[in-house]
């Protein structure tokens, strides 16, 4: 054992305990590699076509949170009844990130388990998702457009995503792959042309050189993929995220 730490969260105590082991070196099972391709009408895309669903566990829970948001506006600020509606709240939050991890766990888990080698976009969430307000010297423009879109994003749980994937591909014997999400959606998997005008829609993609339809969004994973293939091909192998030199860890959490 190596320590314990007890957190208290939603009017709940946690302890967690962490415990080192020696371990053997894993080697991955499989020896294919996939290119990801993270979306917010699909959470994740792969280059040979399986597709995941989001589960959008804030937007489904947004009406019930604001209804609960009004309420608690209208009562006296560290009341007794303010306190109780503050729980509720904090409750509702922890609710939607369990909903969101859970599935996440279930998405990562099915990839990691396939895959030697998962190569994914360099995204950079926190600017994709600043204020779309900006500044009274520099307003936002479509700010209502951008903040759904913010709120969609970060309803996806990108970064959770990319997180559990590098540590169950380490536990694996696998490797996460971080490429430039440069002209992926753009870009023709079959010719390499690259145009804005390939994209016909969301969903729709057709080379304006050669023809070549697919879905976007498996279009992109495949872009993905060939990107990661060329950074292999130039020696060139950039680790997604942690090092690969770590202490095995195993971490068992109780609820007190």
């Amino acid at each position: 054992m190596k320590n314990v730490t007890v957190s208290q969260s939603c009017g709940k105590w946690y302890i967690s305990i962490q415990t080192e082991s020696e371990v053997s070196t894993p080697v991955h099972p499989s020896a294919s590699m996939v290119g990801l391709d993270a979306g917010v009408a699909k959470l994740a895309t792969l280059s040979d076509g399986t597709v995941f669903e989001p589960v959008n566990s804030f937007q489904k829970k947004q009406k019930t949170l604001a209804r609960l948001q009004r309420q608690l506006s209208r009562k006296v600020e560290f009341s007794n009844n303010w306190q109780k509606q503050k729980r509720k709240i904090q409750r509702l939050h922890s609710r939607i990130a369990n909903i969101r991890r859970d599935y996440l766990h279930k998405v990562t888990t099915t990839v990691s388990k396939n895959h030697a080698m998962i190569v994914i976009e360099d995204l950079k969430v926190s600017n994709m998702s600043k204020s779309a307000a900006g500044t009274v010297s520099q307003p936002g423009r479509n700010v209502r457009a951008k903040s759904g879109l913010n709120r969609s994003v970060l309803d996806q749980g990108w970064y959770e995503m990319r997180r559990q994937l590098e540590y169950k591909q380490l536990w694996r014997g696998g490797q996460v792959l971080a490429v430039p999400p440069a002209y992926t959606s753009q870009r023709c998997a079959c010719c390499g042309h690259t145009a804005k005008e390939n994209r016909l829609s969301q969903s729709k993609f057709r080379c304006q050189i050669c023809g070549y339809t697919a879905n976007a969004d498996v279009n992109g994973a495949r872009n993905i993929l060939a990107a990661g293939h060329a950074v292999l091909a130039c020696g060139e192998m950039v680790q997604s995220g942690r090092p690969l030199k770590q202490e095995p860890t195993e971490m068992i959490q109780a609820t007190a």
